[in-house]
């Protein structure tokens, strides 16, 4: 969506929204569940019928609890922004609707959504792993209950291993056994990892970054990408493409799949949604937990359900929020999904299903990302000034400060 877009909506929400935040601490307090809401939902998986069937139960189980009838409406992943912002703006948009991390701190610093801590107390939240509630909040606000999460760590070939002289049940936990596999690797004739420069932040630069014990910015605006931790993360990546553990090609490359394939590459980064195409790969592999340097971070990503602060019904709506991420619809939702629950009282679905479960072990670590209203727009910014370093024209050192220079620019618009 343009930006131009983006910045009209949001000022014909503004007189839609004022009104809607002065009644917000009654509506929180009143008790009253009753009535109709419409929540709007995507599709998660490729079978419409078995979601359909997964959303009456969930949408069951809350109007068993409450005198109040709830809407299923399944729209499209494409200008889902769009869409929802040009509903909220004509006050005809749904009274629940699924967001991910990019999109909460954006609607929350505009006061398009309910801030739901008021309902929370007889909530369980101590349920939730911790790294899954970061995505929810903005200024110690909690504007969203998240419902399923991912968590991405390094997938290594048994064959390369072995042919390393290593052993794939003592996989590298840290940046410098990384490192002493990596040279291994290399002067074996493979590729040790799959740095795809093309791609998101999120799966690129930022986990090194994290690792590190780095941010890109606070929820405060304070620029950190080009201190000493952000630093070593761009030297880190320089180092692998210099080096040639990296292909030749990850500056822009979105993917190495054939290179993977073809068993001419370590490890791989990849999670839940990864699992059916490593699988296909027919290659025989293991998974690591994350890597750790000052700390075992990684990232992946967490889906949530807010509430707009124009919702005509945000008693009922914020009470279909807690019941839709309660353990019980979390295990219906992440069964037909094959996300992990945000709950680790659901994440026993999984006992049975040896990848997952292991994955799910992870989202302890994961973050969801970089929780700022400018998350998503810095994000090409940063790529641009990694991938200059990584051709040669910038020390680390610059590419962090121009990152840097770059943030504070947009961040001041």
């Amino acid at each position: 969506m343009k930006k131009l877009s983006i910045f009209l909506l949001l000022i014909l929400l503004g007189t839609v929204l004022a009104a809607c935040n002065s009644d917000e601490d009654a509506a929180a307090t009143d008790g009253e569940v009753s009535g109709e809401i419409t929540v709007w939902v995507h599709p998660y998986t490729g079978d419409a019928e078995a979601e359909e069937a997964m959303w009456d139960e969930i949408v069951a189980s809350y109007e068993e609890k409450f005198d109040a009838t709830v809407t299923i409406e399944t729209i499209p992943w494409g200008n889902r922004d769009q869409k929802i912002l040009t509903a909220l703006a004509a006050n005809n948009g749904p009274d629940v609707f699924y967001a991910i991390p990019d999109q909460m701190p954006q609607y929350a610093d505009e006061g398009m959504l309910l801030e739901l801590d008021p309902y929370l107390e007889d909530n369980n939240m101590d349920d939730f792993v911790d790294t899954a509630l970061v995505s929810t909040k903005w200024q110690d606000k909690t504007y969203g209950l998240p419902i399923l999460q991912e968590a991405y760590t390094l997938f290594y070939n048994v064959e390369v291993i072995e042919a390393i002289g290593k052993d794939p049940e003592n996989l590298p936990s840290t940046w410098s056994e990384f490192e002493e596999w990596a040279k291994a690797a290399k002067e074996e004739g493979y590729y040790a990892y799959s740095y795809q420069g093309g791609g998101s932040m999120n799966g690129t630069l930022y986990p090194f970054l994290w690792q590190a014990g780095g941010k890109v910015v606070t929820q405060d605006d304070e620029v950190m990408i080009n201190n000493a931790e952000g630093v070593e993360a761009f030297e880190f990546i320089n180092k692998m493409y210099e080096k040639g553990w990296v292909p030749e090609d990850s500056i822009t490359a979105m993917n190495h799949d054939a290179i993977w394939n073809a068993g001419e590459m370590l490890a791989v980064q990849g999670s839940g949604i990864s699992l059916t195409n490593l699988q296909e790969s027919g290659l025989d592999f293991v998974i690591a937990p994350p890597l750790k340097n000052k700390e075992q971070k990684t990232y992946g990503t967490t889906g949530m359900f807010v509430v707009p602060t124009n919702s005509d019904n945000p008693n009922a709506a914020a009470e279909f929020v807690k019941t839709v991420t309660s353990a019980e619809n979390q295990r219906r939702f992440n069964t037909v999904t094959q996300y992990i629950p945000t709950r680790e009282s659901a994440k026993d679905i999984f006992d049975d299903q040896q990848y997952l479960k292991q994955l799910s072990q992870y989202t302890q670590y994961a973050l969801p990302g970089v929780i700022h209203p400018k998350g998503r727009n810095i994000m090409p910014m940063i790529q641009a000034e990694v991938q200059t370093m990584m051709e040669g024209e910038k020390t680390p050192q610059e590419a962090a400060d121009a990152a840097a220079e770059a943030i504070e620019a947009e961040i001041a618009k």
